[in-house]
């Protein structure tokens, strides 16, 4: 149960077919359903050629990765998939291959064993590589997606469009490094892994097995971490010479060591808001894992070959072994084996004790150029702070000059301003109103004669009044009853006269 659909690059005579009811047509850029794989949704882009075709690997009728496979080269340019969630277990190595890359109008839609995809599928092996293209050679078919780091139906990996030519040793190693690199680094610095985008890939040589696949001149992976806020994007570099440990490299230099220079994540896994604490976390790790790769290959260099023991314990010629077994010869060897065994003793205690020498030197060196870099890389940010501080001032001083004499500029003009206000104030009081002011007493002291004059008038006036009130108040009286007496007397004169 291995890989379903695949997608012809620039093909025009591969027929659509349809997919979980699905036409699929040849003009689709992505992987269909596997284009969840990518970050984004979108494969990498600038590696479309007509011999290049897109796989969506499908187990059970799900989806488990995506490869890109070279029909020229016969091995695949990259796989992608998710973060593995590795799963306890060992899987049987069943190797696939795809019917539809020989046969488009295959109606297999999964991948299938060679021996049964002889009978079904037309030109078998025409663009793809089989079982039988490894068999006597010295390599071996190395997985870029190891069934390892698969968790679900780890068969599904075991598919030859998954695989490329790696010597026994080389594909140990680099499974030890891709588990150490997913474990220890990539896989913690990415929250729980869900946002973990993984890119595993080759970049053939000129040399083929068996004139047909080709081996990898390096292989490499390139990660790409998709947490909001907090992402990231490395890529690693392994060349398949035995002596070779694997490098870090940004994605950036890592697309430009593959061919046709490609951009393997769109907006290259959000450059501008990547987390670089969490980028020198994974460089601390990637530093242990080569350091310990290095060890081991000091101490594989340190121990003789087997086949050097094997040479050295070989049965000596007869001759030799006659002369040998006599006593002389024998007592000799009894007394030089000890000084052999403590010569071959101290010299590889020697050879031991140089090489941690020179590591523990590569290793101070290291921590002492890395420190000098710091300090470099701090100094010069000092400095260029500095500078750009006093620069900042130098430029800001005339502008503070400017404010300065503006102010002051300001306070002259507020104080005229106050001077003339007050004078107009002051020129605004009438002339005659100080006239007055200053001929109030003459007026004064002139007015009281006459102020008396008008009151003794008044005085005089008054009693005149009040006398001639009087007397006309008696004369009236004096009318009243001179004229009440007259009335009177006339009549007592008549009364008088009558009786007369």
């Amino acid at each position: 149960m291995g890989t379903a659909r695949w997608f012809a690059l620039g093909s025009l005579l591969a027929l659509a077919r349809l997919l979980e009811g699905r036409l699929v047509g040849e003009e689709e850029a992505g992987f269909g359903e596997c284009d969840k794989f990518f970050y984004a949704g979108t494969p990498p882009a600038g590696l479309a050629t007509d011999s290049h075709v897109k796989i969506c690997q499908r187990a059970e009728g799900a989806e488990r990765f995506a490869t890109l496979y070279s029909t020229r080269d016969r091995i695949p340019v990259y796989s992608a998939f998710r973060a593995p969630r590795p799963a306890p277990g060992g899987a049987e190595q069943r190797w696939l291959v795809e019917p539809q890359i020989d046969d488009p109008n295959s109606n297999l839609e999964e991948a299938i064993n060679e021996a049964e995809a002889i009978t079904s599928v037309n030109s078998l092996g025409s663009k793809q590589a089989l079982n039988t293209d490894y068999l006597d050679s010295d390599y071996q078919r190395g997985q870029l997606y190891p069934f390892s780091l698969s968790s679900d139906l780890q068969v599904a990996t075991f598919t030859l469009t998954n695989s490329a030519p790696m010597t026994q040793s080389f594909q140990e190693r680099w499974y030890v490094n891709l588990h150490s690199l997913m474990d220890r680094a990539l896989t913690p610095q990415c929250g729980s892994g869900e946002d973990l985008y993984i890119l595993t890939g080759t970049v053939p040589s000129d040399y083929r097995v068996k004139d047909k696949v080709a081996v990898p001149e390096f292989v490499w992976l390139a990660a790409c971490c998709a947490v909001p806020g907090g992402g990231w994007a490395m890529g690693f570099v392994k060349h398949t010479r035995d002596s070779d440990i694997i490098e870090d490299v940004m994605v950036k230099d890592l697309q430009k060591l593959l061919p046709f220079n490609p951009q393997l994540f769109q907006n290259n896994c959000g450059e501008t808001e990547q987390d670089t604490e969490k980028m020198k976390k994974i460089l601390e790790v990637v530093n242990q894992v080569q350091d310990e790769e290095r060890m081991v290959q000091s101490q594989k260099t340190s121990s003789p070959p087997s086949s050097t023991r094997s040479k050295r314990s070989a049965p000596l010629p007869p001759e030799a072994s006659e002369g040998s077994s006599s006593f002389l010869g024998k007592l000799m060897g009894f007394i030089a084996t000890p000084f052999i065994k403590l010569f071959q003793l101290i010299y590889y205690l020697v050879v031991a004790i140089l090489k941690n020498i020179v590591y523990l030197l590569w290793c101070v060196t290291k921590q002492v150029i890395n420190g000098i870099e710091s300090c470099l890389y701090r100094l010069g940010s000092a400095t260029i702070s500095y500078f750009v501080a006093i620069g900042e001032e130098l430029v800001s001083i005339p502008w503070k000059v400017l404010k300065v004499v503006a102010k002051v500029i300001r306070a002259i003009l507020r104080i005229l301003c106050c001077l003339l206000k007050a004078v107009c104030r002051v020129l605004s009081i009438p002339i005659r109103v100080l006239v007055d002011v200053a001929t109030f007493p003459v007026y004064t002291m002139g007015a009281i004669p006459i102020v008396c004059k008008d009151i003794a008038l008044g005085l005089g006036g008054t009693v005149s009044l009040l006398f001639d009130t009087a007397f006309g108040t008696l004369g009236g009286l004096f009318q009243v009853v001179f004229s009440v007496c007259k009335r009177i007397g006339y009549k007592v004169t008549f009364d008088n006269s009558g009786e007369l």
